[in-house]
């Protein structure tokens, strides 16, 4: 069998590492070799970031219609070349048919979202104390954008972190995860086949501690898009302080998912296994602490294990199966760790706790304090915990106990009480008898605390991508 090898994409063209080296890409269902990528050097960062600001020379000057037809090509491409696509995140990913379809959907509404949002682009007139004067203001684009993304949903964070920066005339150098590099790449060609002009979208594979640094320092980087640990994000943000560039980071999160005594069980225990165990628990949004009245607990509890112990574990092409494989050593290694820190002090395991291969079982654990790793990091995996609680505000105060602000989800039947939940839930988003994962292109999506700084949307990414420009004309 042959393996294919995948090159840099700077200014429209497949290009070699300077150092003519590649790294392994593995498929993470038995660690077997799916491709060999690129391994980007300094040089090549630079290289890429060079041609992306040569690119916006011309690129800044483009008409709405033309970003608009352009982004509206590449999603119809995408829509057109999904199931490549889903292949591409099955094999690359390990993701679940289901979890790869919905990605590669999401993926074509954002495309066409920030097509809309190019046309949105505004400025104002400004009322002035000069007499004689007009007075206006208008955004300009920045430069070249910078993004940095994740292997969970690279589809996904690949096109957030070009989408709207092409809309709104910037251009893009993209550093995706050392695990991610095809689904990358497809995107660069996608955004070729769509017509964007060379130079506006430059992928560099490799590894982030070797060239992040390099990109996210630039000079001609004005901007930096970041999702992933909550430690390279301050990393990040740190490097950005120092060299006054923008920054928007979207990282971990610990997500509380809290269930009152008047909730509708069936629907809090289906919310609890979606946002426990999708796409096998790796994912930011995850419902990694699930809060429970006390006078309903055994209840949830026994029907929650009754549909974790059953959910599929095969073929991941086959729809029925929803835990695939865990991406990496090191991070079959976290999900080991955390496991064995919570029981070797005292958490009960109601179910999962096994491997099979690379895939860990659905996990449920009790009897978990804040002694124990897994009550306060992120597990990144199909593990979580159910607590015991005497009352909606003991829930309340145990779901703010943590410094990770993500997603948080409140299952009752009294408004009152989840108006109460969604004002007082520190998180950047709240679900009212929903699970914690959800998203949709145009919200505001994003945390607070060390789960993120910024938001990712049509709107804020109008103002974050841009900026404003005082105009005044002396006419009299």
């Amino acid at each position: 069998m042959t393996i294919a090898q995948y090159q840099h994409w700077i200014d429209g063209k497949d290009t070699d590492s300077s150092n003519k080296r590649f790294f392994v890409d593995l498929n993470p269902i038995d660690d077997s070799v799916y491709a060999h990528a690129a391994q980007g050097t300094d040089r090549d960062m630079t290289a890429a970031v060079e041609a992306a600001h040569a690119s916006f020379q011309k690129y800044r000057n483009s008409l709405p219609k033309e970003r608009e037809a352009w982004l509206l090509r590449a999603a119809d491409i995408l829509e057109n070349k999904a199931r490549e696509f889903v292949e591409t995140l099955v094999d690359e990913v390990g993701s679940p048919i289901l979890k790869a379809q919905r990605e590669v959907e999401t993926s074509i509404g954002i495309l066409r979202s920030a097509a809309g949002a190019t046309r949105q682009l505004t400025g104002k007139t400004l009322p002035t104390d000069v007499t004689g004067r007009m007075s206006m203001s208008i955004r300009q684009p920045l430069g070249v954008i910078a993004g940095i993304s994740p292997f969970n949903v690279p589809l996904i964070k690949n096109i957030k972190h070009s989408a709207m920066p092409l809309a709104t005339g910037n251009t893009v150098v993209l550093l995706p995860s050392e695990h991610a590099p095809v689904t990358a790449l497809k995107v660069a060609n996608l955004f070729a086949e769509a017509g964007f002009p060379s130079g506006a979208f430059n992928v560099v594979t490799g590894f982030g501690t070797e060239i992040g640094d390099t990109l996210t320092c630039h000079p001609l980087v004005r901007m930096v898009g970041f999702t992933g640990s909550s430690r390279i994000g301050h990393h990040i943000s740190g490097l950005c302080g120092k060299h006054a560039k923008r920054y928007s980071l979207e990282m971990g999160g610990k997500n509380p998912l809290v269930v009152l005594e008047d909730a509708e069980l069936k629907k809090a225990v289906q919310g609890s296994v979606i946002g426990s165990f999708l796409y096998q628990g790796q994912i930011c949004m995850a419902s990694s602490r699930i809060y429970v009245e006390k006078s309903i607990h055994e209840e949830f509890l026994s029907n929650f294990l009754a549909a974790s112990r059953n959910l599929g574990m095969g073929d991941l092409r086959d729809p029925s199966t929803m835990i695939g494989p865990i991406i990496h050593e090191g991070q079959r290694s976290r999900i080991k760790k955390h496991l064995h820190d919570a029981i070797s002090k005292g958490a009960t395991v109601h179910c999962g706790g096994n491997w099979q291969g690379n895939r860990c079982e659905p996990t449920v654990l009790t009897g978990v304090d804040d002694q124990m790793l897994i009550n306060h990091e992120e597990t990144f995996g199909p593990v979580t915990v159910v607590h015991s609680v005497d009352s909606a505000d003991e829930a309340l105060r145990l779901a703010n106990a943590s410094k990770l602000g993500l997603s948080a989800s409140i299952y009752t039947s009294n408004l009152r009480q989840a108006m109460r939940f969604a004002e007082k839930l520190e998180a950047g988003m709240v679900h009212i008898n929903g699970t914690t994962i959800q998203d949709e292109p145009h919200i505001p999506f994003g945390g607070v605390g060390d789960s993120g700084f910024g938001r990712e949307s049509t709107d804020p990414d109008l103002a974050e991508f841009t900026e404003w420009k005082w105009i005044t004309v002396q006419h009299s």
